[in-house]
């Protein structure tokens, strides 16, 4: 029997990157043939996301834009929409199957067999309100085509912040234990991967039979042929001075961390239940800076949130443009039904969002001009990814992306590069 083609697309986050790379290489172990998203399949694995109002309707888009070309496709539906939205989703034409958090790991054992893979007259939803926090183990390893892979550590988030649907779409924290975590691991660098990005929803409260993050991280450091480790999004209140440490004495936990502040206002940060003050996130930032030599500083900012007026998002501008950021993500509030924020009042104009997200973008883009300019003349090194309009592009191990021009094949090769300047989200150099 020929074998039945297999597409899978993520909408969102890295954490949904990592699972879906799992459930990739499960249904490879089970005989189907993986193939590009957009391409004629018999089977479309879709893993959603329902952060925002757009997320859930890209959503919507995808499963219509694979129909089209795929019309007797076989449609599963997982992932954060399909938890929070399971019912909306039913009312979707061409949807077969659709797999709430409690059983999206296991998807690959809720299809029907091969022989039977084949449009349901509606569709058969598996799904449970609240999701278990037993044993967290996943089988499988992430079949990833990048050269960086995600490994998710840890699901789930207990802080409740008032704009935030996750805990509703994941439930409670819980982290995977530490052996399986390493299993995957090993597996991955096995397989070619010199960088491994750790993932989930709150890691910086991970633990494990008394182990924390550090300790996977230290732990992690043992494999052999593994050269980086590179945290993903933390909490600031989860940022400890042990981390710090150990990330500035460590060889392969790279200088870098994406540490959301969300609003410089201190009544918004109260509003959103974020359990910090402005003071008390700046001194954070100046405890990693002092600590860390030559960090990276990534950031989120969450604009128009319910009550953030003018004086508000200029307090938010003045703090994003003095502590030392290489760049943020910007997002505009999407009101999240079910959330305590989807009751505050008044509400911010689109309009007024849609222009401040521009204003903090283009900062942005100065903030990250700049990151790179400052590294002119020094050496670093490059784990390169591939080529880019004629450069071979990589990121340095403080999340700097770096061009060169080679004749050389460096795709996952290690290599110090000369930087000789810079562009927009780009620093140019020569291989040392």
């Amino acid at each position: 029997m020929w074998a039945m083609r297999a597409s899978l697309h993520t909408i969102g986050c890295r954490l949904n990157q990592a699972e879906t790379a799992v459930l990739a290489d499960r249904l490879k172990h089970r005989g189907y043939k993986l193939v590009e998203y957009g391409e004629p399949t018999d089977l479309f694995v879709l893993n959603t996301c329902s952060v925002t109002d757009e997320a859930e309707r890209v959503c919507r888009y995808e499963i219509r834009r694979t129909l089209r070309h795929s019309p007797h496709a076989f449609v599963a539906v997982t992932g954060c929409y399909a938890q929070t939205g399971a019912h909306a989703l039913r009312e979707i034409p061409g949807i077969d199957l659709i797999v709430g958090g409690q059983y999206k790991m296991d998807l690959p054992d809720y299809l029907p067999a091969r022989e039977f893979l084949a449009k349901q007259r509606a569709p058969e939803l598996l799904h449970t309100r609240t999701i278990d926090r037993g044993e967290f183990v996943m089988s499988g390893v992430g079949d990833y085509t990048s050269i960086r892979a995600n490994l998710k550590i840890q699901d789930g988030c207990n802080f409740m912040c008032s704009f935030c649907i996750i805990p509703f779409a994941r439930g409670h924290e819980r982290s995977r234990q530490l052996d399986d975590v390493l299993r995957e691991a090993e597996a991955l660098v096995a397989r070619g991967h010199r960088e491994l990005v750790l993932t989930g929803v709150n890691i910086g409260r991970y633990e494990d039979g008394g182990r924390s993050l550090v300790d996977l991280i230290h732990s992690l450091e043992q494999i052999a042929r593994l050269d980086r480790i590179r945290i993903s999004s933390i909490e600031p209140t989860t940022v400890t001075d042990r981390l710090l440490d150990y990330m500035a004495a460590s060889r392969k936990l790279c200088p870098y961390l994406h540490i959301p502040l969300q609003s410089g206002d201190n009544s918004i940060l109260t509003a959103m239940n974020r359990h910090y003050t402005v003071r008390d996130y700046a001194d954070l930032i100046d405890r990693v800076v002092r600590t860390v030599p030559d960090v990276g500083l990534g950031t989120d900012l969450l604009v128009g949130f319910p009550g953030e007026d003018g004086p508000a998002f200029a307090e938010t501008s003045a703090v994003a443009n003095d502590l030392p950021f290489a760049y943020f993500h910007v997002f505009g509030f999407s009101k999240r039904p079910g959330t305590a924020a989807a009751r505050i009042k008044p509400a911010v104009p689109s309009s007024t969002i849609k222009a401040r997200c521009k204003q903090l973008s283009t900062l942005s883009r100065s903030k990250r001009l700049a990151f790179a300019q400052q590294y002119t003349g020094r050496t670093l090194n490059v784990l390169f990814e591939g080529q880019d309009k004629g450069l071979w592009t990589g990121l340095t191990d403080n999340y700097l992306r770096v061009g060169v021009t080679s004749d050389e094949q460096l795709t996952n090769i290690l290599r110090p590069v000369t930087l000789t300047g810079a562009m927009d989200e780009l620093a140019v150099g020569a291989c040392a």
